[in-house]
């Protein structure tokens, strides 16, 4: 009876010691997640790109500075600033500026701080890069006088450009891939790695970015700005990504202000949509471009993924290689 009582009472405590392990190495892991998270991500760059006529160029920010390309366009042909995406650089934009400076665009493409070669101890998910964004486009200015400014950004460089509230400078700004809010953006990315149950983390990681940080979790909601912008918008995504949801696309081109456009990719995932669809991307850029820099009367694209071009709501324009041509979705969530 004895041995049957102790074993009783063994149990309990085995599972307690089993649950206090479990939990001291979800602890190591949302440490880790967060160290990993927020780490620079440091690349050399060559001088100047080929296929790009450009010079480099180093634009001081608060705390440091962020290198760059200025490439030169045609006078009054309007300039863009290109902004890449998390654990990238610079050179991820280069496709994006060849085509650009070849229609005769100015473009500065510029490594994110604790991005590339520029400075920076933390990525921020778009806090400290907003600053960067603003000091860049009044770079751009003085840079290219008189001309009219558009901003491309993808993922944490479009949250960088819509938390930097810089809207008013603008002409017009296409977002790709941006997270909503960074609850979102860190409960999709757990779910990825280890299924349903890793949203259950999510909340003492972004605890403890917060305090890695210093910027609250509602500084990190780009969604919460977006109308703000008052210019016109390309929100463009993936139909299969997984780091920010259709449905989330969804809910951040409604909440944008008017005039804007929905460029939806069938098929691709949180990936470069321009290599995903370069001759398809390519075109709907420009054709943004000329309408909304160079205030051209251009129909590419117009039709079908506008609201003020008279598409319902209910409709979206899917873009995909694999059909090589734009067809229509109905909304349907």
């Amino acid at each position: 009876m004895r041995l049957n009582r102790d074993a009783g009472l063994m149990l309990p405590r085995r599972l307690a010691l089993v649950g206090l392990a479990l939990a001291a190495l979800a602890g190591v892991l949302v440490l880790a997640a967060g160290e990993l998270l927020t780490n620079p991500t440091r690349a050399r760059a060559p001088a100047v790109p080929v296929g790009l006529h450009a010079e480099a160029v180093t634009i001081a920010v608060p705390g440091g500075a962020v290198a760059g390309w200025l490439a030169p366009g045609q006078a009054g042909k309007g300039a863009v600033l290109l902004l890449h995406g998390i654990g990238a650089s610079r050179m991820q934009m280069v496709g994006r500026a060849r085509f650009l400076q070849a229609a005769g665009y100015t473009t500065l493409l510029i490594d994110l701080p604790a991005h590339g070669e520029s400075t920076g101890d933390r990525v921020t998910f778009g806090a400290a890069e907003s600053a960067a964004v603003r000091e860049s486009l009044d770079f751009l200015r003085r840079a290219a006088p008189g001309e009219r400014l558009a901003v491309v950004g993808v993922s944490l460089g479009a949250a960088s450009l819509v938390l930097a509230g810089a809207g008013g400078a603008l002409a017009a700004v296409v977002i790709e891939s941006m997270y909503p809010t960074i609850s979102e953006a860190v409960a999709n990315r757990l779910e990825m790695h280890l299924g349903r149950p890793g949203r259950l983390l999510a909340a003492p990681l972004l605890w403890q970015l917060s305090l890695r940080l210093g910027v609250s979790e509602r500084e990190l909601q780009p969604i919460r700005h977006l109308a703000a912008l008052a210019v016109p918008i390309a929100v463009a995504s993936g139909t299969h990504d997984q780091h920010t949801t259709w449905p989330e696309t969804l809910r951040l081109f409604e909440s944008a202000a008017s005039p804007k456009e929905l460029w939806a990719f069938a098929g691709a995932a949180h990936v470069d949509l321009h290599r995903y669809a370069p001759e398809l991307y390519q075109q709907r850029l420009l054709a943004f471009l000329a309408r909304h820099v160079r205030e051209e009367d251009s129909q590419v694209g117009r039709e079908g993924d506008s609201e003020t071009a008279g598409a319902p709501l209910g409709e979206a324009r899917v873009d995909s290689p694999r059909w090589g041509a734009a067809i229509e979705l109905a909304r349907s969530f």
